[in-house]
């Protein structure tokens, strides 16, 4: 088969989707299938996160302007621009980001929906994003062949909230790659970014609303823990001015720290160096730094809402993120009661252990071929 994809997110976004869709492109290439995949991005600018070397079934191509141009051509001027036109004739195309572009009629599709949150927590969203999303989803999954969520969670949402056929919408969940494991020495790490000796504790994600960084900070000001120290590690995406503000207010300049975007390769490190994990989110579509964090054996504190408890399987500590006390008691368990702990990185470690990027490469090569036979 000749199967199309929009690389675009992969090489230009750092950590959320652009890590999902490097993670499956690079388990994609080391299975042995006789699939022939037709890659593309679009940017005017040198790609940041550049796919590495893939296998001759591969190809990829580059067009010289960026990604929201050739979007509003394709979603919000209506362009006709099918993509065989930049990839060749293939037999199935894959949009990976939320957004199906145009297509020769009789071509299957497949569009991934990671998740719902620009209309379930839309406080959270972007403005221009979040009205995009709102214009092109709704017609991405009614004009897609099929549909993957994330999770269960997702995928009830996009049935809830859309009216298209149940066995239309498929879950294929992302994997923990094998890098994420236990590092003993977090020296090299902790240096570079200047946390020293300090305890602490760690939350990974962009700075925006939905992953309820204020009341975190909220939570760790109200801690009995003078030494401990709270690390944040995610760019700067948008509405996060309050984040700043708060850390302002409670005098805590000292003992929070924003260390930016981490690249993939220091976050396994850092994820070992934590005396615990702290993701209580307002919603998610995965919640992939929650089993991260499993696998380098550091117990994690996250929410009861969205997919949070689906993905986390009983390994987490569990609370409501909108309830500031129950954050602050959470934690505290996490730091003290030691049978928690070492239940919780057990059992984290085992429900790492079931999301591998293997086999959702697997299980998406098999979904490529019953739509490409026509038996989607």
């Amino acid at each position: 088969m000749r199967i199309g994809l929009d690389a675009t997110p992969a090489v230009r976004q750092g950590g959320g989707i652009g890590r999902y869709a490097r993670e499956l492109l690079m388990a994609l290439g080391q299975l042995e299938r006789p699939h022939n995949f037709r890659l593309f991005a679009a940017s005017t600018r040198p790609l940041p996160y550049p796919l590495p070397d893939l296998p001759p079934n591969f190809s990829f191509r580059r067009l010289p302007f960026h990604d929201i141009w050739l979007a509003r051509a394709w979603h919000r001027f209506n362009l006709p621009l099918p993509v065989e036109l930049i990839l060749g004739p293939l037999d199935l195309f894959h949009a990976l980001d939320f957004a199906l572009p145009p297509v020769q009629r009789g071509l299957p599709t497949l569009l991934t929906v990671h998740d719902l949150s620009f209309v379930r927590d839309p406080e959270s969203a972007a403005p221009a994003l979040r009205r995009f999303l709102e214009q092109v989803v709704p017609r991405s999954i009614r004009r897609a062949s099929h549909v993957l969520a994330d999770s269960a969670s997702t995928r009830d949402d996009i049935l809830q909230l859309y009216p298209v056929p149940a066995n239309k919408v498929e879950v294929l969940y992302p994997g923990v790659d094998a890098r994420f494991r236990r590092i003993n020495d977090s020296a090299p790490v902790r240096a570079r970014y200047q946390l020293g000796e300090a305890s602490f504790i760690l939350s990974v994600g962009t700075l925006q609303p939905r992953k309820n960084y204020v009341r975190t900070v909220q939570a760790f000001a109200r801690l009995p823990h003078p030494d401990l120290r709270l690390v944040i590690a995610g760019g700067r995406g948008w509405l996060y001015e309050g984040i700043f503000s708060e850390v302002r207010r409670l005098g805590l300049e000292n003992r929070v720290h924003f260390l930016g975007f981490v690249k993939d390769s220091d976050l396994p490190a850092l994820y070992s160096a934590a005396r615990a994990f702290a993701y209580p989110s307002l919603y998610e579509g995965f919640g992939l730094p929650i089993l991260e964090a499993m696998a380098c054996g550091t117990p994690v504190l996250t929410s009861s809402v969205s997919c949070l408890p689906e993905i986390a399987g009983g390994a987490a500590l569990l609370v409501s993120p909108l309830d500031v006390d129950a954050i602050v008691a959470g934690l505290n368990r996490l730091l003290t009661d030691s049978r928690l702990r070492s239940e919780l990185i057990s059992s984290g470690h085992a429900r790492a252990a079931k999301f591998t990027w293997d086999s959702s490469a697997r299980q998406l090569v098999s979904i490529y071929e019953r739509l490409g036979s026509g038996n989607g």
